[in-house]
């Protein structure tokens, strides 16, 4: 196969995977329940932990940056690539996964915020800049309780890692699309956030909690 077709495959590949709803089916087989009904409408692992409790909200976590994770570390190695052209191919995977999660087709293109299956995606291509990430994230969740404040301060400080660490070669021939990476998805995330910025800024958004896990029975959406 040509290149062309091995990119497309790869790209098609990943998003499927990405697109699993790991988050909604976890909750509708353990509990009975329709997260996009319940918490916050949302589809993410955030909202397992908010209506569900930290340890499902945990394991809906892992999930989701699994589907980044393996697409990344896989899909390389199943669709051999000519020489120099894996580590574009593998970023590809990483974009497709993360668009998969938060446009799946399953579910009418309205899928999570992307922040977890991103985690999973970059802490393969970049694992410093994701170290980083994760330390600012943990800091501002540690302090204020907010994940939409931490995502967003985590998906920028990436950015700025990336650049740092290949700064002046961020764009050479063989890094450019790990750069382009860092730029297009810190950015989707952030755009997928945009009404937590706006509750952020009226100081609206509120800390996360968690509460007993809900039935089917017992509708919440806030």
């Amino acid at each position: 196969m040509s290149n062309t077709t091995n990119y497309l495959l790869s790209g098609a590949i990943a998003y499927v995977v990405g697109s699993i709803p790991c988050s909604l089916l976890l909750a509708k087989g353990v509990r009975g329940i329709d997260l996009r009904q319940h918490g916050s409408g949302n589809v993410g692992a955030t909202n397992v932990a908010r209506t569900m409790g930290w340890g499902w909200g945990s394991l809906a976590l892992l999930l989701d940056a699994l589907k980044g994770l393996l697409p990344v570390l896989l899909v390389p190695r199943l669709i051999a690539m000519q020489a120099g052209t894996m580590s574009h191919q593998a970023v590809l995977c990483g974009v497709a996964a993360v668009v998969g999660h938060t446009a799946p087709v399953w579910l009418g293109f309205k899928g999570g915020k992307g922040v977890a299956t991103g985690l999973g995606v970059a802490a393969i291509l970049a694992p410093w800049p994701t170290l980083c990430a994760f330390v600012v994230f943990a800091a501002v969740f540690a302090i204020q309780r907010i994940v939409s404040l931490g995502s967003i301060l985590a998906s920028i400080t990436f950015f700025m890692a990336v650049m740092i660490q290949f700064w002046p070669n961020a764009f050479a021939e063989n890094r450019w699309s790990l750069s382009a990476f860092a730029i297009a998805v810190p950015g989707m995330i952030v755009l997928r956030h945009t009404s937590n910025i706006g509750r952020l800024l009226r100081g609206e958004e509120q800390p996360l909690t968690t509460r007993p896990a809900v039935s089917s029975s017992e509708p919440e959406n806030s």
